[in-house]
């Protein structure tokens, strides 16, 4: 398997954790230094940062349930994958300072009503910060760097000292908004830039997701998201593939594409 579990990997142990956590919720947890899990499902798993948070209002960190050893794996096939990690870095957050919201409650109880709200981009992003820190540089109080993970904390970064702020600088951070936005510039060959106001693009999690040459052949690498058809997510490998794709000439026998002319420019 692809990017399988790392043994001895922190961020490996913490998602082993709390997958057994799901499946048997009753059975108590081996340690009592084990994390907290707010969130969890196919693609993520999203504990509190308790030991040394950056911030007294909230620190999150989300895991990749895979062991993806590099932000640098990605490809524009995981802009869904990004899109999600900030919406639910932004819901996680948002639970934190209501508790009432049900995301605050135990991972076992997934609050489905609000998996298809759309939160208010502008708002969040003037109160709460998600990204990356970037090799070389690392969190020395979380110093893993070969197992994807992201940060998300509350405005202000009120405990941060002054050796971990240079980590969530602009010297090593790269917001998740940043690295969306700079990934659909590659694909869409259209100026697209993050900001505090956003545009209709930000709202369409697959917007440059599929990458291809003029003539219509289609180069998209395969993603590492798992979809959720129930929440109405497509994965790009489960698009029809672009006729003359590697995808196309893979599948054997007659498909819906195969009767439609392919136009070469």
């Amino acid at each position: 398997m692809a990017f399988a579990p790392k043994p001895g990997c922190p961020m490996c142990g913490i998602v082993s954790a709390a997958s057994a956590a799901a499946t048997s919720p009753a059975s108590p947890s081996n340690s009592s230094s084990a994390p907290e899990i707010l969130w969890r499902d196919d693609n993520f798993t999203v504990y509190r940062e308790t030991a040394n948070p950056v911030s007294s209002k909230g620190h999150i960190v989300v895991v990749f349930n895979l062991h993806v050893p590099s932000l640098y794996t990605l490809s524009s096939s995981d802009l869904p994958l990004l899109v999600s990690l900030r919406d639910i870095s932004h819901r996680v957050l948002t639970s934190l300072q209501t508790p009432s919201s049900p995301l605050a409650s135990p991972v076992s109880a997934q609050p489905q009503h609000l998996l298809g709200a759309t939160p208010n981009l502008r708002s969040t992003r003037e109160t709460f910060r998600v990204g990356f820190i970037t090799p070389p540089f690392k969190d020395t109080k979380i110093p893993v760097t070969d197992h994807l993970h992201a940060h998300a904390y509350v405005l202000p970064a009120d405990r941060m000292g002054w050796w971990r702020r240079v980590a969530y600088s602009p010297i090593a951070w790269y917001d998740v908004d940043d690295l969306i936005a700079e990934i659909r510039e590659e694909t869409t060959n259209n100026r697209v830039r993050s900001g505090v106001n956003p545009r209709p693009i930000d709202f369409v999690p697959d917007a440059g997701a599929r990458r291809g040459t003029a003539d219509g052949v289609e180069t998209t690498d395969p993603s590492l998201l798992v979809a959720d058809p129930e929440r109405g997510e497509i994965s790009p490998n489960l698009l029809p593939p672009t006729p003359g794709s590697s995808r196309a000439r893979q599948q054997s026998g007659p498909t819906s594409d195969a009767s439609i002319p392919h136009l070469q420019v």
